[in-house]
């Protein structure tokens, strides 16, 4: 199983004016400068932006190398109060058959019985039971995560990777993160032994989480 690459936005940085002592600098034209909003607008809905947005996984393959892989089909809503995170909410949706590892082999496995039984259990959902801000660029989530009939308790740190305006006027947010599980939690509980001793994929998965959503007007 494995992991989403990840985009990494940048944001352009600004540079000082250096104008003589009695002459006013003169306004810049033509620059795309990123916004950095008052807490209150940080505050509202937020729609996950799916095709700029990554959910993905990492597992050990063969005791030796790492797999990645997604879910390309991901949808989600997250309420914010800066004020007072703790109202704050999450739901994320994933749809199980969309797991995508880059092997047809391997995908079609995934989405069998011996792991997401994508036929029976469509979806993978998790959705938020606390949200802690530690401060101005972090969140710790915590939440209830379901994998087939299970749902156990997960927690990500979420870094706020900041906020922009698209050139379609849209009021986009960031967030990064990742946290580990133990994949027999949720009943995925296939392997197989190698000869030379160990299995062929890791218990421990690590999630990565690279978030892009829109504020709702």
């Amino acid at each position: 199983m494995g992991l989403l690459d990840w985009f990494k936005k940048s944001t352009p940085a600004t540079t000082p004016s250096t104008s003589g002592a009695d002459t006013a600098a003169p306004a810049a034209t033509g620059t795309l400068v990123a916004e950095v909003p008052a807490a209150d607008e940080l505050t509202g809905t937020w729609t996950i932006d799916p095709s700029h947005t990554s959910i993905g996984f990492v597992a050990r393959h063969a005791m030796v190398t790492n797999v990645r892989g997604s879910f390309d089909e991901v949808e989600g809503v997250g309420v914010l109060d800066a004020a007072d995170p703790s109202t704050s909410s999450v739901t994320v949706t994933m749809k199980a058959a969309s797991i995508n590892t880059g092997n047809a082999d391997r995908d079609g496995h995934l989405r069998s019985a011996d792991f997401f039984d994508v036929e029976t259990y469509p979806e993978v959902r998790f959705v938020s039971t606390s949200v802690v801000r530690g401060d101005a660029d972090t969140f710790t989530v915590t939440g209830d995560l379901t994998i087939k009939d299970v749902t156990r308790p997960v927690t990500v740190d979420l870094a706020f990777t900041g906020v922009a305006r698209d050139p379609f006027g849209n009021l986009r947010a960031g967030f990064e993160g990742e946290t580990s599980v133990n994949r027999k939690d949720w009943g995925l509980e296939w392997n197989a032994a190698l000869e030379t001793g160990g299995v062929l994929v890791s218990e421990k998965v690590k999630l990565v989480f690279d978030v892009s959503a829109i504020k709702a007007a």
